[in-house]
Protein backbone atom coordinates (compact mmCIF):
# COMPACT_ATOMS: atom_id res chain seq x y z
CA UNK A 1 0.00 0.00 0.00
CA UNK A 2 0.83 3.58 -0.51
CA UNK A 3 1.46 5.93 2.29
CA UNK A 4 -0.54 9.29 1.55
CA UNK A 5 1.73 12.26 1.33
CA UNK A 6 0.32 15.37 2.54
CA UNK A 7 1.78 18.49 0.44
CA UNK A 8 3.22 20.95 1.75
CA UNK A 9 0.75 24.06 1.26
CA UNK A 10 -1.92 21.78 2.83
CA UNK A 11 0.11 20.54 5.73
CA UNK A 12 0.22 24.85 6.55
CA UNK A 13 -2.87 24.85 6.04
CA UNK A 14 -4.11 21.90 8.54
CA UNK A 15 -1.22 23.66 11.12
CA UNK A 16 -2.93 26.97 10.74
CA UNK A 17 -6.53 25.44 11.19
CA UNK A 18 -4.99 23.36 14.06
CA UNK A 19 -3.82 26.70 15.60
CA UNK A 20 -6.75 29.09 15.75
CA UNK A 21 -8.70 26.04 16.85
CA UNK A 22 -6.42 26.34 19.72
CA UNK A 23 -6.39 30.10 20.19
CA UNK A 24 -9.81 30.14 20.05
CA UNK A 25 -9.79 27.65 22.93
CA UNK A 26 -7.97 28.93 25.03
CA UNK A 27 -9.72 32.47 24.37
CA UNK A 28 -13.32 30.65 26.12
CA UNK A 29 -11.29 28.66 28.24
CA UNK A 30 -9.29 31.23 30.02
CA UNK A 31 -11.38 33.09 31.60
CA UNK A 32 -12.93 29.97 33.79
CA UNK A 33 -9.38 29.23 34.28
CA UNK A 34 -8.64 32.83 35.95
CA UNK A 35 -11.57 32.44 38.04
CA UNK A 36 -10.32 29.71 39.69
CA UNK A 37 -6.63 31.54 40.10
CA UNK A 38 -8.55 34.15 41.56
CA UNK A 39 -10.07 32.41 43.97
CA UNK A 40 -7.54 30.46 45.20
CA UNK A 41 -5.70 33.61 46.46
CA UNK A 42 -6.27 35.86 49.33
CA UNK A 43 -7.57 39.27 49.22
CA UNK A 44 -4.15 40.92 49.78
CA UNK A 45 -2.90 39.32 46.34
CA UNK A 46 -5.84 38.20 44.72
CA UNK A 47 -5.43 42.03 41.58
CA UNK A 48 -2.14 42.89 42.17
CA UNK A 49 -0.33 43.64 39.19
CA UNK A 50 1.24 41.54 37.64
CA UNK A 51 -1.36 39.64 37.64
CA UNK A 52 -1.25 36.03 39.32
CA UNK A 53 -1.62 33.11 36.65
CA UNK A 54 -1.09 30.44 38.83
CA UNK A 55 -2.55 29.04 42.14
CA UNK A 56 -2.40 30.87 45.63
CA UNK A 57 -2.74 28.52 48.85
CA UNK A 58 -5.86 30.43 50.25
CA UNK A 59 -8.48 28.37 48.31
CA UNK A 60 -9.60 26.22 51.01
CA UNK A 61 -9.47 28.85 53.76
CA UNK A 62 -12.03 31.35 51.07
CA UNK A 63 -14.22 28.37 50.93
CA UNK A 64 -14.41 27.72 54.30
CA UNK A 65 -15.15 31.28 54.97
CA UNK A 66 -17.97 30.94 52.72
CA UNK A 67 -19.71 27.72 54.11
CA UNK A 68 -18.84 27.85 57.93
CA UNK A 69 -17.75 31.26 58.63
CA UNK A 70 -20.14 34.15 57.29
CA UNK A 71 -24.09 33.69 57.78
CA UNK A 72 -25.18 36.56 55.53
CA UNK A 73 -26.29 33.42 52.84
CA UNK A 74 -26.83 30.09 53.46
CA UNK A 75 -24.32 28.92 50.80
CA UNK A 76 -25.09 25.12 51.02
CA UNK A 77 -28.76 25.36 51.41
CA UNK A 78 -28.82 27.47 47.89
CA UNK A 79 -26.72 25.33 46.31
CA UNK A 80 -29.08 22.34 47.15
CA UNK A 81 -32.15 24.06 46.04
CA UNK A 82 -30.41 24.82 42.92
CA UNK A 83 -29.53 21.33 42.24
CA UNK A 84 -33.20 20.31 43.11
CA UNK A 85 -34.85 22.72 40.69
CA UNK A 86 -32.39 21.84 38.26
CA UNK A 87 -33.21 17.93 38.20
CA UNK A 88 -36.26 18.28 38.73
CA UNK A 89 -36.85 20.78 35.56
CA UNK A 90 -34.72 18.50 33.40
CA UNK A 91 -36.89 15.51 34.34
CA UNK A 92 -40.27 17.33 33.68
CA UNK A 93 -39.78 19.14 30.79
CA UNK A 94 -37.98 15.73 29.04
CA UNK A 95 -41.17 14.25 29.60
CA UNK A 96 -43.75 16.62 28.84
CA UNK A 97 -41.78 18.02 25.60
CA UNK A 98 -40.80 14.72 24.43
CA UNK A 99 -44.32 13.70 24.63
CA UNK A 100 -45.32 17.06 22.82
CA UNK A 101 -42.76 16.41 19.95
CA UNK A 102 -43.68 13.02 19.76
CA UNK A 103 -47.64 14.16 19.30
CA UNK A 104 -46.36 16.29 16.76
CA UNK A 105 -44.49 14.44 14.61
CA UNK A 106 -46.10 11.32 14.53
CA UNK A 107 -49.88 11.83 14.61
CA UNK A 108 -52.48 14.13 12.19
CA UNK A 109 -54.93 15.21 14.28
CA UNK A 110 -57.26 18.44 13.19
CA UNK A 111 -55.67 21.98 13.87
CA UNK A 112 -51.95 19.96 13.78
CA UNK A 113 -50.27 22.48 11.62
CA UNK A 114 -51.58 25.69 13.45
CA UNK A 115 -50.08 24.34 16.88
CA UNK A 116 -46.82 24.11 15.80
CA UNK A 117 -47.33 27.28 14.13
CA UNK A 118 -48.45 28.95 17.06
CA UNK A 119 -45.81 26.95 19.29
CA UNK A 120 -43.29 28.64 16.55
CA UNK A 121 -44.62 31.68 17.34
CA UNK A 122 -44.32 32.02 20.98
CA UNK A 123 -40.26 31.45 20.77
CA UNK A 124 -40.43 35.02 18.73
CA UNK A 125 -41.02 37.10 21.57
CA UNK A 126 -38.50 38.26 24.62
CA UNK A 127 -38.94 36.46 28.00
CA UNK A 128 -38.90 39.58 29.67
CA UNK A 129 -41.42 40.84 27.89
CA UNK A 130 -44.20 38.77 30.36
CA UNK A 131 -42.16 39.73 33.19
CA UNK A 132 -45.24 41.65 35.25
CA UNK A 133 -48.57 39.64 33.71
CA UNK A 134 -46.37 36.77 35.08
CA UNK A 135 -45.30 37.83 37.87
CA UNK A 136 -49.07 38.57 38.63
CA UNK A 137 -50.34 34.94 37.90
CA UNK A 138 -47.67 33.53 39.82
CA UNK A 139 -48.90 35.75 43.04
CA UNK A 140 -52.28 34.86 42.26
CA UNK A 141 -51.51 31.09 42.15
CA UNK A 142 -49.98 31.39 45.25
CA UNK A 143 -46.33 30.36 44.04
CA UNK A 144 -44.23 33.10 45.04
CA UNK A 145 -41.30 31.58 47.24
CA UNK A 146 -42.54 27.80 45.71
CA UNK A 147 -39.84 25.65 43.49
CA UNK A 148 -43.18 25.28 41.32
CA UNK A 149 -42.91 29.16 39.87
CA UNK A 150 -39.89 28.02 38.16
CA UNK A 151 -40.41 24.01 37.58
CA UNK A 152 -44.24 23.78 36.30
CA UNK A 153 -44.31 26.84 33.79
CA UNK A 154 -41.42 25.56 31.75
CA UNK A 155 -42.48 21.74 31.74
CA UNK A 156 -44.07 21.96 27.63
CA UNK A 157 -41.88 24.95 26.60
CA UNK A 158 -41.98 25.84 23.09
CA UNK A 159 -37.89 25.54 22.24
CA UNK A 160 -37.71 21.78 23.77
CA UNK A 161 -41.25 20.60 22.32
CA UNK A 162 -39.65 22.12 18.50
CA UNK A 163 -36.59 20.19 19.27
CA UNK A 164 -37.95 17.11 20.41
CA UNK A 165 -40.41 17.24 17.11
CA UNK A 166 -37.70 17.51 14.73
CA UNK A 167 -35.52 14.67 16.09
CA UNK A 168 -38.17 12.13 16.42
CA UNK A 169 -39.59 12.84 12.71
CA UNK A 170 -36.65 11.54 10.89
CA UNK A 171 -35.31 9.33 13.28
CA UNK A 172 -38.27 7.30 14.30
CA UNK A 173 -39.61 4.99 11.53
CA UNK A 174 -43.72 5.24 11.50
CA UNK A 175 -43.56 1.32 10.55
CA UNK A 176 -41.70 0.67 13.88
CA UNK A 177 -44.64 2.30 15.53
CA UNK A 178 -47.03 0.19 13.33
CA UNK A 179 -45.60 -3.10 14.54
CA UNK A 180 -45.73 -2.07 18.38
CA UNK A 181 -49.51 -1.34 17.47
CA UNK A 182 -49.80 -4.28 15.97
CA UNK A 183 -48.18 -6.18 18.66
CA UNK A 184 -50.80 -4.92 21.35
CA UNK A 185 -48.85 -1.67 22.72
CA UNK A 186 -51.80 1.31 23.38
CA UNK A 187 -50.33 5.10 22.65
CA UNK A 188 -48.82 5.34 25.64
CA UNK A 189 -46.90 2.15 25.73
CA UNK A 190 -45.45 2.95 22.25
CA UNK A 191 -44.22 6.26 23.60
CA UNK A 192 -42.91 4.78 26.97
CA UNK A 193 -41.57 1.71 25.58
CA UNK A 194 -40.43 3.06 21.97
CA UNK A 195 -40.18 6.43 21.32
CA UNK A 196 -38.48 7.31 24.34
CA UNK A 197 -35.75 4.77 24.28
CA UNK A 198 -35.50 5.49 20.19
CA UNK A 199 -34.91 9.47 21.42
CA UNK A 200 -32.67 9.27 23.84
CA UNK A 201 -29.57 11.28 21.84
CA UNK A 202 -32.27 14.23 21.47
CA UNK A 203 -33.28 13.65 24.95
CA UNK A 204 -29.91 14.07 25.98
CA UNK A 205 -29.40 17.37 24.03
CA UNK A 206 -32.56 18.95 25.70
CA UNK A 207 -31.88 17.57 28.92
CA UNK A 208 -28.49 19.61 29.05
CA UNK A 209 -29.90 22.71 27.47
CA UNK A 210 -32.24 22.52 30.35
CA UNK A 211 -30.20 22.24 32.81
CA UNK A 212 -27.73 25.02 32.11
CA UNK A 213 -31.18 27.03 31.36
CA UNK A 214 -32.43 25.95 34.96
CA UNK A 215 -29.05 26.35 36.69
CA UNK A 216 -27.90 29.87 35.17
CA UNK A 217 -31.72 31.13 35.73
CA UNK A 218 -30.75 34.63 37.81
CA UNK A 219 -33.84 36.72 36.58
CA UNK A 220 -36.65 33.66 37.87
CA UNK A 221 -35.06 32.96 40.76
CA UNK A 222 -34.73 36.75 41.53
CA UNK A 223 -38.31 37.73 40.69
CA UNK A 224 -40.06 34.76 42.03
CA UNK A 225 -37.84 33.03 44.94
CA UNK A 226 -37.01 36.42 47.04
CA UNK A 227 -36.94 34.53 50.33
CA UNK A 228 -33.16 33.52 50.47
CA UNK A 229 -33.92 30.37 52.31
CA UNK A 230 -35.45 29.10 49.34
CA UNK A 231 -33.85 30.70 46.30
CA UNK A 232 -30.99 29.42 44.14
CA UNK A 233 -27.39 29.98 44.09
CA UNK A 234 -27.11 32.55 41.54
CA UNK A 235 -29.32 34.56 43.33
CA UNK A 236 -27.07 34.08 46.52
CA UNK A 237 -24.01 34.79 44.66
CA UNK A 238 -25.50 38.26 43.90
CA UNK A 239 -26.85 38.67 47.38
CA UNK A 240 -23.25 37.72 48.75
CA UNK A 241 -21.47 39.92 46.77
CA UNK A 242 -23.43 42.91 47.63
CA UNK A 243 -22.82 41.95 51.96
CA UNK A 244 -19.52 40.99 51.89
CA UNK A 245 -17.83 44.51 51.53
CA UNK A 246 -15.36 43.26 49.33
CA UNK A 247 -14.58 39.97 50.82
CA UNK A 248 -14.44 38.78 47.13
CA UNK A 249 -12.22 35.50 48.03
CA UNK A 250 -15.43 34.46 49.40
CA UNK A 251 -17.75 35.25 46.15
CA UNK A 252 -14.88 33.86 43.60
CA UNK A 253 -15.12 30.85 45.27
CA UNK A 254 -18.35 30.53 45.39
CA UNK A 255 -18.81 31.18 42.41
CA UNK A 256 -16.21 28.27 41.44
CA UNK A 257 -18.32 26.29 43.14
CA UNK A 258 -21.16 27.22 40.70
CA UNK A 259 -19.66 26.97 38.01
CA UNK A 260 -18.15 23.30 38.45
CA UNK A 261 -21.17 20.89 37.65
CA UNK A 262 -21.40 23.10 34.16
CA UNK A 263 -18.16 22.33 33.43
CA UNK A 264 -18.57 18.23 34.43
CA UNK A 265 -21.41 18.50 32.43
CA UNK A 266 -19.71 19.94 29.27
CA UNK A 267 -16.58 17.44 29.37
CA UNK A 268 -18.98 14.71 30.22
CA UNK A 269 -21.70 15.08 27.92
CA UNK A 270 -20.32 17.22 25.07
CA UNK A 271 -19.96 14.22 22.47
CA UNK A 272 -23.32 13.28 23.41
CA UNK A 273 -24.27 16.91 22.69
CA UNK A 274 -22.97 16.82 19.16
CA UNK A 275 -24.02 13.41 18.06
CA UNK A 276 -27.86 14.33 19.43
CA UNK A 277 -27.24 17.12 17.27
CA UNK A 278 -26.01 15.41 14.05
CA UNK A 279 -28.42 12.05 14.31
CA UNK A 280 -31.25 11.71 12.12
CA UNK A 281 -29.76 14.65 10.42
CA UNK A 282 -29.81 12.53 7.62
CA UNK A 283 -32.45 10.83 5.45
CA UNK A 284 -31.85 7.02 4.37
Amino acid sequence: MKKMSISAPEAVKTGALYASLAGLAFVFFFPFYYMFIIASHPRETMFRTPPNLWFGGALWDNVHRLIFVQEQVPFLVNYANSVMIAVLTVVTTLFFCTMGGFALAKYDFRGKKFIFVFILSTMAFPPFLNIIPFYRMMVAFGWINRWRALIVPGMANAMGIFLMRQYMEESIPNALLDAARIDGLNEFGILTRVAFPLAKPGMGVLAIITFVGSWNNFLGAFILLPRLQSTTLTVALNTLNAVSFGEFGMVYAGTAIAILPLLVIFFLASRQFISGLTSGSVKG
